[in-house]
């Protein structure tokens, strides 16, 4: 930690979210399809790309100590993907474990765990200035209460499950919900 300090990469300043995007233009029953975030490498990840199929978003952080999930997250992309199911990463500074350039955090993600599934630019995961999709999803279950907090998003738009922090990327209760969302 004292040597990611030293290189700058971990901020002490609290990470400024970059503006989240606006719900997607769709119709109520997109729920959780029907939002968009900022691309950690710009442009756009539209979750209404992915209607019709499940969706797992995690708030990440790659200072936590749950920043190995991010080993198991890209695993769960690789055996479920392939299924159909959509696993995105977003960075955030809410519990101040987070670097404060995306390009920092994406080469950390890249480097360290193997990430190569879509990850989004760094933003505001629970409060006032929650992502819209945080908002969403929170008044359905929980704001995350901590980095690595999982949403699972049913292929028609529910929330079918949120997972807290603890709940391993591998763990029977998290794969038997995506084998039985992925079916569903």
């Amino acid at each position: 930690m004292a040597e990611l300090t030293r290189r700058g990469l971990l901020a002490a300043a609290p990470l400024l979210a970059a503006a989240p995007l606006p719900a997607a233009a769709a119709p109520a029953e997109a729920g959780g399809h029907g939002f968009r975030f900022e691309s950690i490498e710009g442009g756009e990840i539209d979750l209404g790309t992915w209607r019709g199929k499940p969706v797992l978003v995690i708030n990440t952080a790659s200072f936590c100590g749950f920043a190995r999930q991010f080993a198991g997250l890209q695993a769960l992309h690789e055996r479920y993907g392939p299924r159909g199911l959509l696993v995105l990463g977003v960075p955030s500074n809410d519990f101040n474990q987070e670097a404060a350039d995306r390009n920092a955090i994406k080469d950390f993600c890249e480097n360290t765990f193997g990430v190569a599934f879509p990850m989004a630019a760094p933003c505001h995961v629970k409060g006032p200035q929650a992502h819209p999709f945080f908002a969403w999803a929170a008044a359905r279950s929980t704001a995350p209460r901590w980095n690595f907090f999982k949403y699972l998003v049913a292929r028609d738009g529910r929330l079918l499950q949120a997972f807290p922090s603890n709940v391993e990327p591998d763990s029977a209760a998290l794969t038997a919900a995506l084998d039985g969302a992925l079916v569903g």
